[in-house]
């Protein structure tokens, strides 16, 4: 681009509370229903759009210079979008690393390149610290992080490298690289075969019910279930990949795996 743009719609939470970070939250004139950090953007700024929909009306009559989406979930709203001649930008960050690129991205697209440098640079000590906390823990937990129910879905990339960051190990962190979704769905009988010790439950879009688990055919063998040790982590702080969950969430998890 040109020239860096005036008027942004943001898709998802995460780019929003990543131009709040930069001081650049005026250029902001659209959001993501979903969209809790920081909570006065959900009072500042008009709600045009849910996770995979939006309106299409309502977005290009904000007349954005620049629509930020994120993920193949969007892929047909951005195609939308495109179609009626705005600028589309869908991230596809998975990973810690790729977070912390799109941070730097973003910045540099509204010419805030040193504060998000900054940024950055506090968000690896964040991560360099929790490393060194945990380094020498005498074991890890076996965790198994749920972000859906039916069908299971493990966590994805970069909460499966939280969850070690906070000094755990992930039961599927064979499958948490797969991009899409229904990549990472898991059997019941995996999860009782690979017996996490700690459960973490962050259900995309709904509260997540704790008798659902131990309701679960043979899963009273499991030892996260037989103990008691299941969690639920806020979606806000853990599923958003972007500040919440390098910062919040990070804290979160070392709470959990420390008790």
């Amino acid at each position: 681009m040109s020239r860096t743009p005036a008027r942004i719609v943001c898709l998802t939470e995460e780019p929003t509370e990543i131009l709040y970070l930069l001081g650049e939250q005026d250029r902001i004139v659209g959001i993501s229903a979903y969209t809790v950090r920081p909570p006065e953007a959900k009072r500042d700024k008009p709600v045009v759009s849910a996770f995979v929909s939006g309106s299409v009306e309502k977005i290009k009559a904000l007349e954005p210079d620049l629509v930020i989406g994120y993920s193949d979930v969007q892929a047909d709203l951005a195609a939308q979008l495109i179609r009626e001649n705005l600028q589309v930008l869908i991230l596809q960050q998975h990973t810690l690393e790729e977070i912390l690129e799109a941070i730097l991205l973003l910045g540099r697209l509204v010419g805030r390149d040193e504060a998000a440098r900054a940024l950055v640079s506090g968000y690896r000590e964040r991560l360099d610290a929790a490393r060194q906390r945990t380094a020498a823990a005498p074991s890890r937990p076996r965790v198994y992080f749920e972000e859906w129910p039916d069908p299971l879905l493990c966590g994805g990339g970069w909460v499966s490298e939280l969850v070690r960051v906070a000094g755990g190990e992930d039961v599927f962190a064979d499958r948490a690289s797969q991009r899409k979704a229904m990549d990472r769905v898991v059997t019941p009988k995996e999860v009782i075969d690979r017996a996490p010790e700690v459960m973490l439950a962050s259900w995309c879009g709904k509260p997540f019910e704790p008798d659902v688990p131990r309701s679960r055919e043979g899963w009273e063998t499991v030892p996260a279930i037989r103990d008691g040790r299941v969690h639920e982590i806020d979606s806000a702080i853990i599923l958003q990949p972007g500040p919440g969950a390098l910062t919040a969430g990070l804290d979160a998890l070392e709470a959990i795996l420390r008790a």
